[in-house]
């Protein structure tokens, strides 16, 4: 089983899905990944994680480790982007705060992954 920074990539699965189980890596960017790291091949051979060689795991992980900021340095920077507009006082900061939907979405009849489930009024019925 190969392992990059933290995460079980599957065996039976082609290397360029593969890689897109770590946060930050699309379909494109494991393309891009596989061509700097000398496997361009493996786009069209169909290269399985389980038949990669240990230069090849290795030449994988010094590409992935200085040229992209993946997992935990993204999700922080994620973080750290969100809690700026928080401290701003901007719109997307002010309905991050409390909770509703970020980018216009419509709240009256909708929304209520964001909102929570539906509020029940207990004097409505008597």
């Amino acid at each position: 089983m190969v392992r990059f920074i933290g995460i079980d990539l599957a065996n039976n699965k082609r290397i360029k899905y593969a890689l897109t189980a770590i946060y930050g890596i699309g379909l494109s960017r494991a393309k891009e990944i596989l061509d700097s790291a000398g496997l361009e091949t493996a786009d069209e051979s169909g290269l399985r994680t389980k038949d990669l060689s240990d230069d090849d795991i290795s030449n994988l992980r010094k590409v992935l480790e200085k040229n992209y900021q993946l997992e935990g340095d993204l999700y922080r920077l994620t973080n750290l982007n969100i809690k700026r507009l928080m401290e701003n006082g901007s719109i997307k900061g002010r309905r991050h705060r409390v909770g509703l939907p970020v980018r216009g979405q419509r709240t009256r009849t909708n929304g209520r992954t964001r909102k929570g489930g539906k509020k029940i009024v207990i004097g409505k019925n008597k």
